[in-house]
């Protein structure tokens, strides 16, 4: 006998919804209208248009979905098969198109039959030990009790993995297309994985000291518990080891690779600093600043797994690519996030972009409809009451629709370019992560 669950949006914030629960469904493929129980998990409301979603009973052992124990997941619209992404204008300037956008689609985690791909699952032996690997690591190369604590805090295992694991599932992928069914992970390939994390941590570390944060995934963030001038040097230690490791795998074309990400970096941290004076130069910097302190670790990281595996050219620019949409959807799901999540959900405090004075993607949509927004962006939000006034005009506006529009069509070009690969679970877990990233509520 069929078993059937669904979800129904209960919170609307302005326009925009995440509400999280659980529930199970059969394997069905079908949808199903509300029955005795409501419990659900991703559900989302935009514009009265509703998507139900459907779980799956857990295997024998709970999935991990950004660290966090979770059932199956699998979705599809009010009417079977619909989901995706709005194919609205693809043409002219991003901002244009986003502004022009008529609807917002929600999408859907993909089907493949009866099996739905989770790459935390897929990956579990390849993840298992990698935040234990860089302590060992740090450990190793300092004899200095204290340093070791501040620059191993952040490696406890409470964040999402995101990087690492979509590391190791691009290695896995293309190995895979390259080799076949035999290919095995290399030992290198981990090692640009924990490479991502750490320098990840590292630039956590030093946004901490620079945004003097109060707390961190959940927790009080390093420049609260340690004085500023050793927080610094631990992230620099970090780092210094991290080049220590890809120095090991004595690559030059991998060592440009990831020494690039460093150099973004720091550029992006200088852009967050300045501000431009037309909404087109300044959404133009966002995009640029974004890539740099987001999205180029990722698009390198992978195409630096793709080089060591031995691929073409081009399979490592598709890899590189991929990586590139996947971080700038993260960054603009994050952007998103910062306006409609709580600070419980989230880790830390919400509106803290405008607190600290940066235009984000939907302040920058914002400033459409309500121009006021724009001397107020000048001022990095400093006069008093600016904070609150910028925050209800976002949700005023269609800042957060078309901010998650344009998450949505880099989540869409990294799944399109993921499928070019040779058809694999890893593959098909390359796209699912595109939605696991949209669809994520912290």
């Amino acid at each position: 006998m069929l078993v059937w669950c669904v979800c129904y949006v209960v919170h609307i914030v302005k326009r925009f919804v995440a509400v999280v629960a659980m529930a199970c469904l059969s394997s069905s493929r079908l949808c199903a209208r509300v029955q005795d129980k409501l419990l659900c998990q991703f559900g989302h409301k935009v514009r009265k248009q509703t998507v139900f979603v459907k779980l799956k009973p857990p295997g024998p052992s709970p999935l991990r979905i950004f660290g966090k124990t979770c059932q199956r997941v699998s979705t599809c619209g009010p009417t079977c098969g619909t989901g995706g992404i709005n194919a609205a204008a693809t043409s002219g300037l991003v901002r244009r198109m986003a502004s022009s956008l008529q609807s917002t689609s929600t999408g859907s985690l993909p089907d493949y039959g009866t099996q739905i791909v989770d790459p935390y699952r897929l990956l579990e032996d390849d993840l298992n030990g990698i935040y234990e690997d860089i302590r060992s690591e740090l450990e190793r190369n300092t004899n200095q009790p204290e340093l070791n604590t501040i620059a191993t805090y952040y490696f406890d295992g409470q964040g999402k993995a995101l990087r690492p694991m979509v590391a190791i599932l691009m290695a896995r992928a293309v190995n895979y297309h390259v080799y076949g069914e035999n290919s095995a992970l290399l030992p290198s390939q981990r090692q640009v994985a924990m490479i991502s994390e750490m320098i990840h941590s590292a630039s956590l570390i030093h946004d901490d000291v620079i945004d003097q944060s109060d707390f961190r995934r959940g927790k009080p963030s390093v420049n609260v518990l340690w004085n500023h001038k050793k927080v610094a040097m631990a992230g620099d230690f970090i780092l210094a080891v991290a080049s220590m490791m890809i120095a090991r795998l004595r690559s030059d074309d991998v060592t440009l690779v990831l020494s690039q990400v460093v150099t973004d970096l720091v550029q992006g941290e200088f852009m967050q600093l300045g501000s431009k004076e037309t909404e087109n130069e300044r959404f133009a910097h966002y995009l640029t600043k974004t890539y740099r302190k987001t999205a180029s670790l990722i698009a390198n990281s992978v195409k630096a797994v793709a080089l060591l595996s031995g691929a073409d050219e081009s399979t490592s620019e598709l890899a590189f690519q991929y990586g590139r949409n996947l971080g700038l959807s993260f960054q603009l799901v994050d952007d998103l996030l910062d306006f409609v999540s709580s600070a419980h959900a989230m880790g830390k405090p919400t509106a803290a972009d405008l607190k600290l004075g940066l235009a984000t993607a939907p302040v920058l949509f914002a400033c459409e409809k309500y121009p006021e927004l724009n001397p107020m962006i000048m001022r990095r939000f400093q006069e008093p009451g600016d904070v609150q006034k910028a925050y209800e005009l976002v949700h005023k506006s269609r800042g957060l629709e078309q901010t998650r529009f344009l998450a949505r069509k880099h989540g869409a070009e990294a799944a399109r370019l993921a499928a070019d690969l040779a058809d694999s679970p890893y593959q098909k877990g390359l796209v699912v992560t595109t939605d696991l990233v949209l669809n994520r509520i912290k």
